[in-house]
């Protein structure tokens, strides 16, 4: 069998990290973000987080092209939705126990999306469809580790002694 064919992919192991990191870098940023499949392929197959680069590709025009996967595609209809700061703003100034400050809805919102990484875990497909030259081509999807626990880009702000 020809190893470029993808056809002979029977089970694809993703990082839950990788996904949730591509998820959220697709929703918070301009930058797109994929999970890649590159050949020789074969029946058990490793996709890694990929950022596509505008207007450049790494592969050679007669090499077998990989496979690039939205990791929206490895998420079941219910997955949480991506917190807004505009939506944890406004549960911080509905909430009467609270005072709404800058540095609470700070605290909130990065509380929100650590929240929504570790149950974003529980809402993979058991099984990806991909498109080849053959036709549609389905494929079980096998999760490794654990969320992200953290991010950069809701990491808090360090501040110094004089608040900067």
């Amino acid at each position: 069998m020809d190893d470029g064919d993808p056809t002979q992919i029977r089970s694809l192991a993703v990082t839950v990290e990788d996904v949730v990191t591509a998820v959220e870098l697709n929703r918070t940023t301009s930058r797109r973000a994929v999970l890649r499949v590159t050949p020789p392929f074969n029946g058990r197959m490793r996709a890694r987080l990929h950022v596509v680069l505008d207007g450049r590709s790494d592969v050679h025009p007669t090499a077998t092209a990989p496979i690039h996967i939205d990791p929206e595609r490895l998420l079941t209809a219910d997955a949480p939705s991506y917190p807004t700061a505009v939506e944890t703003e406004e549960q911080l100034r509905e909430d009467p126990a609270e005072t709404y400050t800058v540095d609470r809805h700070h605290e909130r919102h990065v509380a929100a999306v650590n929240d929504w990484r570790a149950n974003l875990a529980d809402a993979f497909c058991d099984r990806v469809r991909i498109q080849t030259n053959a036709g549609p081509h389905e494929i079980e999807v096998k999760t490794l580790g654990d969320p992200p626990a953290r991010n950069h880009f809701t990491e808090p702000m360090k501040r110094d002694e004089n608040g900067g």
